[in-house]
């Protein structure tokens, strides 16, 4: 298949936001990679990340890729502006909503979950210096919770005590919102609101991701003409089993935000 959008992520994160492109772009075509056997990225140097990056980046274009979605954060700030420099087909990447959360926030504290690659990475900071504004930042490093989401753990008891652990020593009554700043932490939105009892406001960076898309394609005019609602092909580098819960997954999502 060729003329089509390829997204990568480090495993079944970017699912998510493979269903808002699907969504919004219906009649494009799609290659999915989920790289879920060198899962979790956050915890790679970044040499490493970017090789594995480009290998994507390369498979793609090496296939007739059109335009490459990075939906993976610490991959986007790990690897992509090398990426950019090397390569003419273009490339999106994902960041973190803080900009919104800031926009809206009324005083208390934003919580940004990522790797601790992505908080550690000066792409991170120095978007977070840019947008200095009310409201305290506080950053929140969660590894684990890409491993667990790659195990199919998303809900129950475990998870739950987990993000409680990670906000051992701060006050939660006063945080207001929460910007998920990994794509794998998406499929935790509900855990989420459990933990913080329905009283948290949560941001993704999925819709940014998708309209930097919408933009490129009209500007480069290569939106697919056709009328027939596009392809989509979900592979893993871990399994084909697990690229099978990646499309059931998907299917998930879809009809959720149908």
């Amino acid at each position: 298949m060729r003329d089509f959008i390829g997204v990568f992520d480090s495993g079944m994160g970017g699912v998510t936001v493979l269903a808002d492109l699907a969504k919004s772009l219906p009649n494009e075509n799609f290659i999915y990679i989920g790289d879920s056997l060198n899962a979790p990225y956050g915890e790679k140097e970044q040499q490493r990340i970017y090789e594995l990056s480009e290998g994507a980046v390369e498979d793609f274009i090496s296939r007739g890729a059109k335009l490459i979605v990075i939906a993976c954060n610490t991959a986007t700030s790990a690897a992509i502006s090398a990426l950019r420099e090397k390569y003419e087909t273009p490339i999106v990447g994902m960041e973190p909503a803080i900009k919104p959360a800031l926009i809206d926030n009324n005083g208390g504290d934003i919580a940004v979950m990522a790797t601790p690659m992505t908080l550690k990475l000066d792409k991170f900071n120095t978007l977070l210096d840019r947008l200095k504004g009310k409201g305290k930042v506080l950053k929140i490093p969660a590894p684990k919770l890409v491993k667990l989401v790659e195990s199919g753990y998303i809900e129950g008891p475990g998870v739950e005590d987990y993000i409680n652990e990670l906000f051992e020593g701060y006050d939660k009554t006063k945080i207001e919102s929460i910007v998920l700043g990994c794509t794998h932490f998406l499929y935790l939105k509900k855990v989420l609101m459990k933990v913080f009892d329905n009283k948290v406001k949560i941001y993704d960076g999925n819709k940014g991701t998708v309209n930097r898309v919408i933009q490129i394609l009209s500007e480069k005019n290569i939106f697919n003409v056709s009328s027939e609602k596009g392809n989509i092909i979900i592979e893993n580098s871990l399994s084909e089993k697990m690229a099978e819960q990646s499309f059931e997954m998907l299917t998930q999502f879809m009809k959720l935000e149908e």
